[in-house]
């Protein structure tokens, strides 16, 4: 039996991403993970919020309405910086 030729597809992003040298392409990539921090970051801190109302205003229920709200924030936030990275890349 004979073995198969592997090809590899070199895309040109690929590339791209690979030039550390080019400050843009860091410039872009934390901005890219700045994103992924957003939504977690935002119910977190509804949450802890919540609570603390909660603590202070001898209720039960105060963190949930943090939290949704904290996770609502986040996806607009989320939606403002991709739309806004996609006007920037045209």
């Amino acid at each position: 039996m004979g073995t198969l030729p592997v090809r590899i597809i070199y895309n040109s992003s690929l590339r791209a991403m690979a030039d550390e040298d080019n400050p843009k392409q860091i410039a872009k990539l934390a901005k890219y993970s700045e994103i992924g921090f957003i939504i977690p970051a935002a119910v977190l801190l509804g949450f802890f919020l919540g609570k603390v109302l909660d603590y202070w205003l001898h209720t039960k229920w105060i963190y949930i309405v943090g939290l949704i709200f904290g996770a609502v924030v986040g996806f607009v936030e989320m939606i403002r910086m991709a739309t806004a990275s996609f006007k920037d890349e045209k």
